[in-house]
């Protein structure tokens, strides 16, 4: 695990624009097998479950269209958090199976 102060330092350095750049088409190239797995993930957390599949019936009948329409925005917003923390892990493991993968390589 890295130190805050270096995981700080690049979180800072994926703010430069040529830095995240970078990170976004390596990530583009691999979206449909990256997908995958977030699906798998989400789904092994039981986030597509009965209690979530309630819960979005309950956001999109309710009477009220304000309270309806707040509702949704909740619900959109937590599986957006929801999907980005899966995803973040996800890349944080694919990481390491890669510098694994190069370690390896070198080993050979």
């Amino acid at each position: 695990m890295p130190a805050e102060e270096d995981f700080e330092a690049a979180i800072e350095r994926l703010l430069e624009p040529e830095r995240f750049a970078e990170a976004e088409l390596v990530v583009a190239k691999a979206a449909p097998q990256l997908q995958k797995v977030l699906a798998a993930a989400l789904a092994e957390g039981g986030w597509f479950s009965e209690p979530h599949e309630a819960e979005a019936l309950k956001a999109a009948t309710t009477p009220d269209p304000d309270e309806r329409i707040a509702a949704v925005r909740a619900l959109l917003a937590e599986e957006a958090r929801m999907g980005m923390m899966v995803g973040v892990a996800v890349g944080w493991a694919l990481r390491e199976e890669m510098a694994a993968l190069e370690a390896r390589r070198q080993d050979t």
